[in-house]
C-alpha cells in the first residue's frame, strides 16, 4: 500500500495522469496511501452512484459546483456547494446528479481500503458493463450495492 507523500495535487491532474469512467462519471485520484484515497468526480448530467454500503470505510463528499441529489440510510436530501456529506461505515447511500448541468465534488475515505483496486476494475469494465458484474466486481472491494426498492 502507498505511503502518503508531501506535495499539491493541481486542480486539473491526476496522480500519475490517472482518469476513470466510473458508471458514467469522471473520477480522478488525487491522493492514495494505507490511510486515505481522495479523487476528484463529475457527475456528469444525468449519472448516478446506486445505494451501496462501506462496511469498512467512512467517506466524504465536498461539493465543489452544482446540486447532488443524496440518499442517505433511506432518507432523501441534497448537498450544494460548500456543502460536506457525511457517509460513516455502514449507512447505505447513494448518490445523483438529476440537474441538467455537471456536479463536481471531491471525494476521501478513510482508510483508504480496496476503493482504489475497486475503481480500476469498474473503469476496465467499460461503459456498458453488466449491472450484475458491477455489483460482484465491488463485493469483492468491500463495496455492497443494494437492490433495487422493488427487488427488497
Amino acid at each position: 500500500m502507498p505511503v502518503m507523500t508531501i506535495g499539491v495535487s493541481k486542480a486539473n491532474e491526476g496522480m500519475d495522469g490517472i482518469s476513470w469512467n466510473i458508471l458514467g462519471q469522471t473520477y480522478v485520484p488525487k491522493q492514495h496511501s494505507h490511510d486515505s484515497f481522495s479523487w476528484h468526480a463529475t457527475f456528469h448530467v444525468g449519472t448516478f452512484v446506486p445505494p451501496h454500503i462501506h462496511p469498512t470505510q467512512e467517506e466524504f463528499v465536498y461539493i465543489l459546483s452544482g446540486r447532488l441529489d443524496v440518499l442517505l440510510d433511506g432518507k432523501e436530501g441534497f448537498a450544494e456547494p460548500g456543502d460536506l456529506v457525511r457517509l460513516p461505515k455502514g449507512i447505505p447511500h447513494g448518490l445523483f446528479n438529476k440537474t441538467d448541468t455537471d456536479v463536481k465534488c471531491l471525494f476521501w475515505v478513510s482508510p483508504a481500503q480496496r476503493l482504489y483496486d475497486l475503481f480500476w476494475a469498474l473503469h476496465n469494465l467499460g461503459p456498458q458493463a453488466d449491472p450484475a458484474e458491477v455489483v460482484a466486481v465491488a463485493a469483492r472491494h468491500e463495496v455492497d450495492f443494494l437492490p433495487p426498492p422493488d427487488a427488497a
